[in-house]
């Protein structure tokens, strides 16, 4: 169906909070794979002048398009959200599939897939979610790691943000309260005592805009100071890698990293602004800024055009967009370029191949936020995120540190080089001690205790050149490293060579995390063998014509919610087995309308009402429904339409067929049915 449908917000809290006490999960995200902080570090960082928890957060992409999203990347740690953009056209036809995650990330999907006010309420839902989940009490969250920040995102010319529906979203998110109301009402009954929480209505007053490829340079810089004028918002702007110029992006993709097969067209260098504009406005709207007491910074960066020489996509699509690991050393490369002309006046915003190792790596290069997506799309999904931590307290555990600023200033051993830099007296005893205890095997940190007996001044200056410093060697390092290159992320997940079937697969479960909606669960029907019935019609009488047997081997089935699944492909590529579980596996509407409307999609619909239980299925094209009151069941398809009771269908069978009928479809809607509506379950569609 490619098409998002968002989910009722109660229904939303019931599942969380049920599915947390029974299953100890969220969403499918198992609680213990959350990261919700530890008391003996402090990960917090500014953004914008306010204080965010960790630099952490998801980049404008699929892991902040839905409220669900924006809550599985929350309990993944990330606390700064970069939400997806947004723009005027919201009814844009992607290509399907549209993300190709089989080595290092492409995808050819670039703008939201709700339209502009479901997006806005989405962002709010999701903010809500975060906040009733951390009234509840119910995750021992770290008091420390509590400061979220929400970043909003708009594209991608200047007509269309200053046009009506997208001032409009501006400024409900930064006045929520109408919206917020309305939601604060549907919080269910066994909930209410979260209706009376202080609700955050001012959701966002920065924006990073993400500008189409080719865009102007001067196009955007009237957009930002639009935005500065008209709406009083601290801004980031995106920019893109071509500014590293031809001929370095194509010494480092091409033939540093061995990337022969991936090629940059010359229009990208040719429509994109050039690095002399870019210092030229980053400039002149830094002064704007500060006139009028705003953040102002850049952001490096976004995807990289590339051609499609690939048969995954669409072949109408002649380019695509890369991300992912090559793009990690092409971004760290801008940020230095950037640092060695506007040094730390500009706040950097990143984000570009991220993984487990080289977030410790960006955080001590001082860039915040840190946003992630492509990795969050590899098999385990939201839960890869508690690594990223894992490994950064390891890192502050050997530097004897507990905090961001200290971890910055120890993490490449250019402290003391950055001190010969800033030309500190050497006399003065404070420095002195700074210095005795860089060199002190196991002694304590505190880059809070040093501002206070340097100045702020000095401190500040020493960090931003610790900043610098840090970025030059951490750039030597990656440019050349092999884990970014060719050989290391250029084979795709295996595939088994079988193909998948609606029922029973190999269970691996990987098709459930990888997609960023959480459209792909469990669904629990037990192993077993089901007799299955096929009654003929003779003149009056019905007579069993045939029998077989409808085995399933698996502990449980992989399902998928319709109304979640964007038929992104991201699912199928990391599946074993060939054909996609979003094609194949059963498919499960979230109302009759939109069961209806896609015809064209295979699936089941449970409608729960107080006379009877309705199924509505969808078998190769051709309609089913199901309806069950008490013992009596209504069984219909495209050519029969027969009654009979429960327990007893083989005399008490009635109706008309224009030939055999055979009941292995009721069966599996029978089947579907149970699964969906047992108490125990926890699927979106057990709490519509």
């Amino acid at each position: 169906m490619a098409e998002l449908i968002p989910h009722p917000f109660g229904s939303l809290i019931k599942r969380m909070f049920h599915e947390l006490e029974t299953a100890d999960s969220i969403f499918d995200y198992p609680s213990k794979k959350f990261f919700i902080g530890t008391t003996d570090k402090d990960y917090s960082v500014k953004f914008h002048g306010k204080k965010s928890s960790s630099p952490l957060g998801p980049a404008s992409g699929p892991q902040t398009q839905m409220a669900q999203n924006i809550l599985l990347s929350w309990l993944g740690g990330s606390r700064i959200m970069e939400l997806k953009t947004v723009q005027v056209l919201d009814e844009l036809q992607i290509p399907r599939p549209c993300i190709d995650m089989q080595t290092v990330g492409y995808n050819v999907e670039w703008s939201q897939e709700l339209r502009v006010e479901q997006s806005l309420h989405e962002y709010v839902k999701g903010s809500m979610l975060i906040e009733i989940l951390q009234a509840s009490g119910k995750l021992k969250l770290a008091k420390n790691f509590r400061n979220v920040l929400y970043d909003m995102s708009v594209g991608y010319d200047l007509e269309g943000i200053k046009s009506d529906k997208v001032c409009r979203f501006i400024e409900k998110m930064k006045d929520a309260s109408e919206i917020v109301e309305q939601y604060r009402k549907q919080i269910p009954e066994k909930y209410a005592e979260y209706r009376d929480l202080d609700f955050q209505t001012r959701l966002s007053d920065t924006l990073t805009l993400s500008t189409f490829h080719g865009c102007p340079p001067d196009e955007i810089e009237k957009i930002i100071d639009y935005l500065f004028h008209q709406h009083s918002l601290n801004c980031i702007i995106k920019l893109n890698p071509t500014l590293l110029g031809k001929k370095k992006v194509r010494n480092l993709l091409n033939e540093m990293m061995d990337y022969q097969d991936i090629n940059v067209p010359d229009e990208a260098f040719e429509n994109d602004t050039t690095w002399e504009q870019a210092q030229g406005f980053v400039e002149r709207l830094g002064q704007t800024a500060k006139s009028l007491g705003l953040g102002f910074g850049v952001k490096f960066n976004n995807t990289l055009i590339v051609e499609n020489q690939r048969n995954f996509f669409p072949q109408t699509e002649k380019v695509m967009y890369l991300s992912g690991t090559p793009l990690h050393v092409l971004g760290i490369n801008l940020v230095q370029q950037f640092r060695e002309r506007f040094g730390d006046r500009f706040p950097i915003s990143f984000s570009a191949g991220i993984d487990r190792t080289n977030f410790a790596d960006t955080v001590a290069l001082g860039l915040t936020p840190i946003t992630v997506c492509s990795d969050l799309l590899k098999v385990g999904g939201y839960s890869r995120s508690i690594n990223y931590f894992k490994e950064l307290n390891t890192r502050m555990d050997s530097l004897g540190v507990s905090d961001i600023e200290s971890y910055i200033v120890k993490a490449y051993g250019n402290a003391e080089q950055a001190l010969e830099n800033i030309v500190i007296d050497h006399g003065d005893e404070s420095v002195n001690a700074f210095r005795e205890s860089l060199q002190e095997s196991g002694s304590q940190l505190k880059f809070s205790q040093l501002r206070k007996t340097l100045g702020t001044e000095i401190a500040d200056s020493l960090l931003s050149e610790v900043k610098l410093l840090n970025t030059r060697t951490y750039v030597e390092q990656a440019s050349t490293h092999a884990r970014y290159g060719f050989e290391k992320n250029s084979t795709p997940p295996r595939k088994v060579g079988s193909m998948l079937e609606l029922f029973d697969c190999l269970t691996c479960d990987k098709c459930i995390p990888v997609c960023p909606n959480d459209a792909n669960f469990a669904l629990h029907i037990p192993p077993g063998e089901t007799e299955v019935l096929e009654f003929v019609k003779d003149s009056d009488k019905w007579h069993i014509k045939d029998r077989k047997t409808l085995k399933l081997e698996k502990k449980y089935q992989i399902g998928n919610f319709a109304d979640f699944c964007n038929e992104c492909g991201n699912c199928d590529i990391f599946c074993p087995e060939d054909g996609g579980p979003f094609v194949l596996k059963p498919r499960f509407f979230g109302n009759l309308e939109s069961f209806q409307h896609f015809s064209s999609h295979d699936g089941f619909f449970i409608e729960k009402n107080n006379e009877a239980e309705k199924v509505y299925a969808r078998f190769d094209g051709h309609e089913y429904s199901l309806s069950i009151k008490g013992e009596s069941v209504s069984y219909s398809g495209p050519d029969f339409n027969i009654r009979f009771s429960k327990d007893d269908p083989m005399n008490t069978i009635s109706g008309e067929a224009k030939s055999s009928v055979s009941f292995e479809n009721y069966e599996i809607m029978q089947m579907m049915k149970t699964a969906v509506t047992d108490a125990s379950s926890v699927t979106y569609s057990s709490f519509l």
